[in-house]
This record gives C-alpha cells, structure tokens and sequence, in this order.
C-alpha cells in the first residue's frame, strides 16, 4: 500500500469525512516537502513520520470539529464511500473493511478526540503504545486507558451475531422493493421495533433535523418522502462496505443511505443528503 493511500485510510477513519482526509494528506505532504533535504535524509522512517504529522493534524482538527458541529444544522453523519471509486488514483482510494463501517464510525464520532485517535492508531493500526503516546501527547499508560475506554464504546454497539453480508443485501432489496411499492406492512415487517433514521442535510437539502426512532413511525416516514423525492430512482450500491442505497435525479445522486442490519431486521439507517458529502459518488 502506498504511503499517500495509507495516509488518506488512517485520515479517512479518524475524521469521518473523505474531503477533510485528503486535505490533511496534502498538509502532510507539504510540511514533509518543506524540510529541507539534509532534514529528510536524517528521518529514519520517512512513512512513520508522514503517519505521526497526520495523525496530530487530524487530532487537531478532532478538536475543532467539534466546535463547528455545534452549529451544523440539523445531524451530523460521516461521508460515505461508494463501493468503487471508478477513475480515481488508486493510491487514494480507502480501503473498506470493517473499520469504515457507517455504524463504527457513528460510534467513533461520540468518543473524545484522544480516545478516537489512540483506539484507531492501536486497534485497527497496531501501533504500540508507546508510538501513540509519542503522537497524542499523553503518557503510555493514559493512552493505554484511552483505547481501552473507545474499545468498550465499540463492543457495546455491536450485535453479539453479525449478519451475513448476502443476508444483508437481500433485507435492503426487500427494503427498497417495499418503499417503491409503499407497502407500509413489508417496511415495518423489515425494521427493527427500536429502529433510528437519521438524516443529514447540512441545512443545505431538505433532512429531517433530528432523528427518528420507532419502526412503523418510520415506515410512515418513508413513504411520505416519496413524495419530496418524485422523479427520482432508487438503486442498490455499496456503502462504506455493507449493502445500501442510493437516489438519483438527471444524473445528479441526492441521497445515499447505509444501513446497519442485525438478524433480519434493519436496526439503523442513515441518510446522507448534504451535497458536499456526495462529491466522490457519480452516477452512471
């Protein structure tokens, strides 16, 4: 894996968002070329220092992040990848495992900026402790504390029996079947009682401000938008990894859902409306 491809994976995981990823490589890259020659030659591991400037970077902007969120409208969800990303430079591409997952990012985002990045730096990268200390800023053993804490966060959302991804894809084509058919019956029947909808506009689209929870509250939901998206088509796609959809209108994709499946029942879906998070998905 190139170091650029690497870099934008870690960026991509620690931030939830691919454009604000592959800013911090570019910041990366143009503090690395802003040493001077002899500086360069005298790192050691030029791939260790380019993966510890970005990591403080995203650390950083973690920080503001939060700050801004506060007076984003409406919900705030991680950008999601299209399965492919046809014509892009492969060593920008992220690699989509289960650490991409929109539900593990979701968890990811309700964690403090240090737990975030010392969890994503030993948990999914294998980076010592010590290594993660030296890049946070905080002791071994905090660090050590700090992940431990996300890695509860983590175990705690996710379902004790993971649906196959097979499984998972023919519960969203009976999803997108029922919601064209506005068969309210066949949706409640494929959504969790406790299931959240959330949506996010950025206050740019229109998107439900707030989430929604409740099976049938949910289903009535959906076939009420029908309405807001006439004209437009639905098409099975993949989303962050796992089975999703997406809507688009003259060529233009409006809305990308990914969905988190648990036994046969959809427990959570996601909406993402807001146009700036839809600039690495075309249309065919």
């Amino acid at each position: 894996m190139s170091e650029r491809r690497q870099l934008t994976n870690l960026a991509y995981r620690l931030l939830g968002s691919l454009t604000d990823a592959e800013d911090v490589v570019q910041e990366t890259y143009a503090r690395w070329y802003a040493l001077s020659a002899a500086g360069r030659d005298a790192i050691e591991s030029p791939g260790a220092w380019l993966t510890t400037v970005a990591s403080r970077i995203c650390l950083t902007q973690l920080g503001s992040a939060r700050v801004r969120r506060e007076s984003y409208v409406g919900e705030w969800i991680p950008e999601p990848l299209p399965g492919t990303t046809e014509g892009a430079d492969p060593a920008d591409r992220v690699t989509l495992d289960e650490s991409v997952d929109m539900a593990f990012l979701v968890v990811l985002e309700a964690m403090t900026p240090a737990e975030r990045v010392a969890f994503v730096l030993h948990d999914v990268y294998r980076y010592p402790f010590a290594e993660v200390a030296g890049i946070v800023g905080r002791t071994t053993a905090a660090c050590r504390q700090l992940a431990t804490s996300a890695r509860r966060r983590i175990q705690a959302s996710r379902a004790p029996v993971v649906t196959p991804t097979a499984r998972q894809a023919g519960i969203v084509r009976d999803f997108k079947a029922a919601w064209e058919a506005q068969d309210i019956a066949a949706l409640v029947g494929l959504l969790d009682p406790d299931v959240t909808a959330t949506a996010d506009g950025g206050g740019l689209v229109n998107a439900r401000l707030e989430p929604m929870r409740g099976g049938e509250a949910v289903a009535l939901a959906c076939v009420r938008i029908l309405g807001v998206l006439s004209g437009a088509t639905f098409r099975e796609t993949t989303v962050n990894g796992r089975p999703g959809l997406l809507t688009q209108r003259d060529g233009v994709i409006e809305t990308v859902i990914a969905f988190h499946v648990e036994g046969d029942r959809i427990k959570h879906l996601w909406a993402v409306r807001n146009p700036e998070k839809l600039r690495s998905w075309t249309a065919d």
